[in-house]
């Protein structure tokens, strides 16, 4: 049985997403459309480029249902008021729902986007940056547009997670595992990866600033 169709994971990542980009938003004081773009562009944002460098239809424009869960979250939260939204994130911790919602959202969206990729017969160098860039160009998106540094371009072990749990996957079920325990497998591990970054502030080495 497909990791994919065994449970709605496209649904839950978009939606996981999604609410990345409303409480972008949140933060940002944005109004209604705005919520509703940062969500939309976040929770569908990688899945389009992969599917453009796939070659094969957008897997929203046949299925709009992924668009309408993204308006529903932006609009849930933006119902929610200022007050509640704060309350969710935690007061001192502010900011911390976002880091591991997007957590969540990045690492569903790695297998997802590597079983495609996959399914469509390309290699499996190809199908770990088509999962990596599913996991990642939907946040890098909502980043720009709220004038904030993208995640990817800071130290933050982001890309290297995503790109672990792709390679994972994409590893074991070269070596013929089952392709639900390979997903759940590579899901986990770009997760963990992350979660464990998140939880002792791992970060990869950077260039010195000559500014």
């Amino acid at each position: 049985m497909s990791f994919l169709n065994a449970i709605p994971f496209e649904a839950i990542g978009v939606a996981v997403f999604a609410l990345t980009g409303a409480l972008m938003a949140a933060r940002k004081g944005m109004d209604p459309f705005g919520f509703a773009l940062l969500a939309t562009v976040t929770g569908v944002g990688g899945g389009t480029i992969r599917d453009l460098l796939l070659g094969e239809p957008v897997f929203w424009v046949g299925k709009p249902t992924d668009v309408f869960v993204c308006l529903i979250v932006a609009e849930i939260v933006f119902a929610l008021g200022p007050q509640r939204v704060a309350a969710l994130e935690g007061g001192r911790r502010r900011g911390l729902l976002l880091l591991w919602a997007d957590a969540l959202g990045m690492a569903l969206f790695t297998v997802m986007g590597t079983g495609k990729a996959l399914a469509a017969g390309v290699p499996f160098m190809s199908a770990i940056v088509l999962g990596t860039i599913t996991a990642t160009f939907g946040g890098i998106i909502r980043d720009i547009l709220a004038a904030t540094t993208p995640l990817v371009l800071k130290k933050d072990i982001y890309v290297t997670a995503a790109a672990l749990g792709s390679g994972v996957m994409v590893g074991l079920q070269g070596l013929g595992l089952d392709p639900f325990l390979a997903s759940a497998t590579g899901a986990c591990a770009a997760f963990g990866l992350r979660a464990l970054a998140l939880l002792r502030g791992w970060s990869l080495p950077s260039f010195p600033s000559r500014d």
